[in-house]
């Protein structure tokens, strides 16, 4: 879903907010409809045969990846892949259609995150995860979720930016308790896509604020008592063209990112060694984006289907470890 939101522009969260607070859009309790019905009739499904630019495995020590099993793909676009270190719970963005502006789908009733679980043998369907009030609009992704602690990125009003970080909690069988990150991470450190270690004392993210490599770096800040210390700029895996999204193994050992290669989003993995983090390797390329791993080493990725230069849906993927 990350795509959605950086294609969002500040008229359309001035838009966004006066709509909410002139109560134009209507405000009763919602129920999503199911995803597939709100999939128009003229998306056609890709599948790894139609599939024009297919991921390329650059390792042997994954298996050739694949779109994962059960009901989490679909004509609509799948985005963002989020999974628990236990396999056992999928969060993802979806949309009906990738073609549809970001003003539309903020009130098309259906976009946005979902969760999916795992039923021992494939993925059930996902279920909306709701991360407002009925009667207020907002466009929500990037998350990131360590045991009943939520972070997430979002267009609505409170914002310091228009895209800020945002915070919930797992309280009585859902996600509430929604606060703003703050503006010492949303403005003095400008926090985008954000992953934090295992331990929660370190918070690896991207960003073009200004002192880095390139237009975008990762950059880690450390937590220190009930705040967090200055950003340094993670250099070994930073490069002078744009690299975010970072993702940390949970045994700490491995940070993934994505970066551009031969013109589309790729997937690098750098290795923790005794004097800090190593070049990246190349392991995924041609529209392969946003890492995700469980402990079992499951590689969890969004794929961007493309034809002549127009995106025409996204699907989440896994490449299994080769053992």
């Amino acid at each position: 879903m990350r795509h959605v939101l950086k294609r969002t522009t500040v008229g359309f969260a001035v838009a966004l907010i006066a709509t909410t607070l002139c109560g134009c859009e209507p405000a009763p309790p919602y129920q999503p409809p199911p995803r597939r019905e709100s999939i128009p009739s003229d998306v056609a499904k890709v599948t790894p045969a139609s599939d024009e630019y297919p991921p390329i495995l650059h390792s042997d020590d994954f298996l050739p990846p694949e779109p994962v099993p059960g009901q989490v793909n679909t004509a609509g676009g799948e985005d963002s892949a989020f999974i628990t270190p236990d396999g056992k719970t999928l969060y993802y963005f979806f949309t009906p259609d990738v073609r549809e502006p970001a003003e539309k789908q903020v009130i098309d009733g259906v976009t946005g995150l979902y969760v999916s679980q795992h039923t021992g043998t494939t993925w059930a369907d996902g279920q909306r995860i709701l991360l407002n009030k009925s009667d207020k609009l907002s466009l929500d992704g990037c998350y990131f979720v360590q045991g009943d602690e939520m972070w997430f990125c979002s267009v609505r009003e409170g914002n310091y930016r228009e895209i800020d970080m945002w915070t919930a909690r797992w309280q009585g069988g859902d996600w509430g308790d929604w606060k703003n990150a703050g503006e010492l991470l949303n403005v003095d450190y400008q926090v985008g896509e954000m992953h934090i270690t295992t331990d929660g004392q370190k918070l690896y993210y991207h960003s073009d604020m200004p002192g880095g490599v390139g237009g975008r770096d990762i950059w880690v800040i450390e937590r220190q008592g009930d705040t967090w210390g200055p950003p340094v700029n993670v250099e070994a895996v930073n490069t002078p063209e744009l690299d975010g999204w970072p993702f940390v193994t949970e045994d700490g050992n491995e940070l993934w990112i994505t970066r551009t290669h031969m013109g589309t989003p790729a997937l690098f993995r750098s290795m923790r060694s005794p004097e800090g983090w190593q070049e990246p390797e190349l392991i995924l390329s041609q529209f392969a984006g946003e890492a995700s791993l469980d402990r079992e080493g499951n590689l969890y990725f969004t794929h961007h289907f493309f034809h002549y230069g127009e995106m025409l849906e996204a699907d989440i993927y896994v490449a299994r470890p080769a053992r």
